[in-house]
């Protein structure tokens, strides 16, 4: 399928030196040929990077026209040089595309504790600059060179009906450790070019973000990184989105991160399975949503599912010890369409079918239902590995 690029935009990735390997992009640039609203969710971490502290300053804003993006150095813990080299990329990335430094946003990911390699950021912005296209292949490229440990890019887009006009989303997103709710170790662009107010955009990118990127876990390590950014440029053309066309533009804007979400747990380290856990009748989402954050941070559970073990007592003792409220004897559990536990109590299975599933399929379906309401949520996580300890185990510090 082709990859659907909002009019407008344009990006890029190249290989500054930053990374050891010449083979992986480590600078991105993506520009839009027109002043663009943008708006910013960041990490909550107290401890976070120079980029974060930046791009905070300046979002919900009128008039971007550029987003740099390097991979390989997170300028994090990095002091008031940090600071200096953020703004520096900034000034260097509207540079190039004859704009002012305010008018330019920073994303880096990577070593932590590492001064920036200035000179080599500064090459690659202008290879970058040189190589800019309104392509799927230019877009591959800035997605590649925000990746780490990531073993695919992440890129997914969609064009949708706003009212009576045709706008477009595109996102991409990068990574796959040091990932837990309120976002982990993840960096997110979002571009559209629909018109739409800053503060509109948000106000839906905030609530969006609470839904997709954070529901998702890897291993529960939150990052000093950690930001989604999205950009709307008003290429479609007319008035701002208002009204009803907010609510269809946010449902797009859904679907974009929800898909982009899944894909980094999906990608997790080292990971065999994709784990989606779904809790059923609680009595509030945050509830909800705290159970299912504590069934997927859960070793004991990751495990399992890594051995495709259906051990039941694990996912229902997990949700116990989440600190939100039910009557366990309303509880239910299903693994995979198979019921394993229902109102309080283990179920007779046949747990060779059900691991057989588990191995089987990359994906694994987690259910758990109560009997406290209607609230639900979504959360998606991976599998723990021996391979998810190596690479963390060998991965410079």
């Amino acid at each position: 399928m082709t990859f659907v690029i909002p009019q407008g935009f344009s990006a890029a990735g190249v290989y500054s030196g930053i990374k050891r390997n010449p083979m992986r992009q480590d600078v991105a640039l993506v520009v839009s040929n027109r002043p663009a609203a943008a708006a910013g969710v960041y990490t909550k971490n107290l401890v976070y990077a120079a980029p974060v502290a930046f791009d905070r300053q300046l979002t919900p804003g009128e008039g971007f026209r550029a987003v740099v993006i390097n991979s390989g150095n997170a300028n994090a813990c990095t002091g008031e040089r940090g600071l200096h080299d953020a703004a520096e990329m900034a000034r260097l990335a509207a540079a190039v595309c004859g704009a002012e430094p305010r008018q330019a946003l920073v994303l880096s990911t990577g070593i932590i504790g590492e001064f920036m390699p200035m000179e080599k950021i500064a090459a690659g912005i202008q290879a970058c600059a040189k190589e800019l296209a309104s392509d799927e292949a230019g877009f591959i490229a800035a997605a590649r060179g925000m990746m780490t440990t990531d073993t695919v890019h992440k890129l997914y887009g969609l064009g949708t009906t706003v009212g009576t006009r045709t706008v477009h989303l595109a996102g991409m997103c990068k990574g796959a450790a040091m990932i837990a709710p309120n976002m982990g170790t993840m960096l997110g662009l979002i571009l559209t070019d629909a018109p739409i107010a800053a503060a509109d955009l948000q106000r839906m990118l905030t609530q969006v973000v609470d839904d997709t990127f954070n529901c998702i876990s890897v291993d529960g390590h939150m990052s000093t990184n950690d930001t989604v950014l999205l950009l709307a440029n008003g290429a479609a053309g007319g008035e701002k989105l208002a009204a009803d066309e907010l609510q269809q533009f946010q449902s797009a804007l859904h679907e974009v991160c929800g898909q982009l979400a899944k894909s980094i747990p999906a990608d997790g380290e080292g990971a065999t399975h994709l784990i989606c856990i779904d809790v059923k009748g609680c009595a509030t989402v945050a509830a909800a949503r705290q159970i299912a954050k504590s069934v997927a941070d859960s070793p004991l559970v990751k495990t399992a599912i890594h051995g495709a073990d259906p051990n039941w007592g694990r996912i229902v003792s997990a949700a116990g010890y989440a600190g939100a409220p039910f009557n366990p004897a309303g509880v239910n559990l299903e693994v995979n369409g198979v019921a394993l536990y229902r109102q309080g109590a283990p179920v007779e299975f046949n747990a060779d079918e059900v691991s057989a599933s588990i191995k089987s399929h990359r994906e694994t379906n987690v259910v758990l239902s109560f009997a406290e309401g209607s609230a639900a949520a979504r959360f998606w996580t991976a599998d723990l590995t021996a391979e998810y300890v190596r690479l963390n185990a060998d991965y410079h510090t």
